[in-house]
């Protein structure tokens, strides 16, 4: 089949739903006044652009489930997309990232304005407050979308415990991964390590980024108990994959295709299963220099790019390409097992396997 981002002409139509929100939500807020215009042109940026993963894996859901191509459907696909802003706008604050999709991230555009027009106190702050504010503005308007989608009330109702689900466990698991690297790794075996790591993939992005949209949409359809664990063990399997490439596309991705610096992971002191295997039976030497290293705010690129050496040096980086294969794998495994999807549904989830982890952005 053509490609599955672009079957139907999904981006664009989600572009126009997403532009749709903003103009409505803008309306909104105007009557508080204009000064409200940079919040929301901040979040309107943001929205601009990205794969459209979290859109795709709904709306092919519920495809897959014999739902019909509808407005509708478009419109609680469009809630992922808001959904995904919340949390973007969000780490980009907690993880101090200066960057997202080549522009700057939102608390610093804010930061930037408050320079600018010379207005009183801490630029930073401003920033932080203004982007987590727009977060979660983001956050309430998924929910407006996905509820005002309009699709049948049956099909909301069976979507709902699953939209309500996917929401919870993505503040878990952005808090797992605070922890994560406020409590370190010193005591663990490389198993323990790995163990955690994939914790808090599982939590901070596999499900939000694919399971759960995917089953969000794959429950409106009204799939079968068996397809939709089928589903499920899909999505978790190829929502980790994606993210172990993100990890290895943060450590060694081009910054003009990824649109952060090279290194950002590093400097954030990200406990991921590339560090992990990396610190695998790693000489003393090497050990201390994760230590010194990894996490440090003033971590230039000499520092970086030793790491980075270390890191490879190490065979971290294909063992952790043999997972991401292995994952596909099984993900692939567990969607043939389905038996009450469409053909056309099936074929695009299978095709989005490639798509979500042969990739340099």
């Amino acid at each position: 089949m053509s490609h599955p981002l672009d079957t139907s002409d999904l981006p664009a139509r989600v572009q126009a739903a997403v532009d749709t929100e903003i103009s409505s939500q803008s309306r909104v807020l105007s009557e508080i006044g204009e000064e409200l215009t940079p919040l929301v042109a901040a979040v309107s940026a943001l929205l601009r652009g990205g794969k459209r993963l979290r859109a795709a894996f709904l709306y092919w859901g519920y495809r897959a489930g014999g739902g019909p191509d509808t407005e509708a459907v478009i419109r609680a696909a469009t809630a992922m997309e808001f959904f995904q802003a919340a949390a973007l706008l969000h780490d980009d604050v907690m993880d101090d990232s200066d960057t997202r999709r080549g522009m700057p991230s939102a608390h610093r555009r804010l930061a930037d304005e408050h320079a600018a027009a010379g207005w009183a106190g801490s630029g930073d702050r401003f920033g932080i407050a203004g982007a987590i504010l727009g977060g979660d503005l983001c956050l309430i308007w998924s929910d407006e979308l996905f509820a005002t989608s309009g699709l049948p009330v049956a099909e909301l109702v069976r979507a709902r415990p699953m939209f309500d689900r996917m929401r919870t466990q993505l503040m878990g698991g952005q808090f797992l991964d605070v922890l994560e690297s406020a409590r370190g790794w010193d005591e663990l075996s490389t198993d323990q390590r790995v163990a955690r790591a994939r914790t808090v993939i599982r939590y901070k992005s596999a499900k939000y980024t694919i399971e759960h949209p995917l089953l969000i949409g794959a429950s409106a359809a009204g799939v079968s108990p068996s397809d939709h664990a089928a589903l499920s063990a899909y999505g978790l399997d190829l929502g980790e994959a994606f993210q172990l490439r993100d990890d290895l596309l943060g450590v060694f991705g081009d910054p003009t295709h990824t649109g952060k610096p090279a290194g950002d992971d590093l400097r954030e002191g990200k406990r991921t299963v590339l560090v992990a295997l990396a610190l695998d039976e790693a000489s003393p030497s090497n050990a201390a220099l994760f230590d010194k290293l990894l996490g440090a705010p003033d971590l230039d690129e000499p520092g970086v790019d030793e790491l980075r050496a270390t890191i490879m040096a190490s065979g971290a980086p294909d063992r952790v390409e043999q997972m991401i294969l292995d994952l596909n794998v099984s993900a692939r495994r567990a969607l043939h097992t389905t038996t009450g999807l469409t053909d056309q549904g099936r074929e695009a989830l299978d095709a989005l396997i490639d798509v979500c982890t042969t990739r340099s952005t």
